[in-house]
């Protein structure tokens, strides 16, 4: 290759961007470029935007497991996504719970629903100065079938919220009645708010 011309070699993005990694999925909003999504990466940056579906999680914990792998590092998850489903929201607590390397989540625009309950698995977890917060029950997956199978779809997603509730309550300091409520009444949260709260450790940022 002649690194004289080469694009990445002077910081700037290749005239044809490969695809982005990890791919696109439905809810994430516009993809970025894949150079964008390579340099994030290779700063052990990984990215929880938009609706989390299950394919969403499953990007999200396939990077998290590789640069896990990689080194101890802390990775810093960013944030930006307004909720989702309940499970696919579970299954990424899940590999962050299994790490070796510490997750240092930083809300940077929003988090609401099923994205509240991964931030509270974080090891560490920052806000910008105007993120917000949504706090509201996450919501289950579409369910089809028997009445006995909705019965027991609707079970699960009880005892999956139950085990939500209760991280929050570990997280925030706050009474399991007050997130129960707080979640039911769909509580909004300005970063301030949060730390008071016990979302959040800390604003990054200079104030005004």
């Amino acid at each position: 290759m002649n690194l004289r011309h080469d694009p990445m070699r002077w910081g700037q993005p290749p005239h044809h961007s490969p695809e982005p990694w990890p791919p696109p999925h439905p809810g994430a909003g516009p993809a970025l470029p894949g150079w964008l999504e390579e340099r994030l990466f290779d700063q052990r940056i990984v990215m929880v935007r938009g609706q989390l579906t299950h394919e969403s999680a499953s990007a999200v914990s396939a990077a998290l497991l590789t640069l896990d792998a990689a080194g101890p590092a802390p990775i810093q998850l960013h944030i930006a996504g307004d909720g989702g489903e309940l499970s696919a929201a579970l299954s990424v607590i899940d590999v962050i719970d299994a790490m070796a390397a510490p997750v240092h989540a930083l809300v940077t625009s929003q988090a609401g629903g099923a994205v509240v309950a991964v931030l509270a698995a974080a090891d560490k977890r920052l806000a910008y100065r105007h993120a917000r917060f949504k706090l509201t029950e996450p919501r289950a997956a579409g369910v089809t079938g028997t009445a006995d199978e909705v019965t027991r779809a609707a079970g699960q997603h009880l005892r999956e919220l139950e085990e939500v509730v209760l991280r929050l309550v570990e997280v925030t300091g706050q009474t399991r009645s007050r997130v129960e409520d707080d979640l039911a009444a769909g509580r909004s949260l300005s970063a301030e708010e949060a730390v008071a709260y016990g979302l959040i450790d800390e604003i990054v940022g200079k104030a005004p």
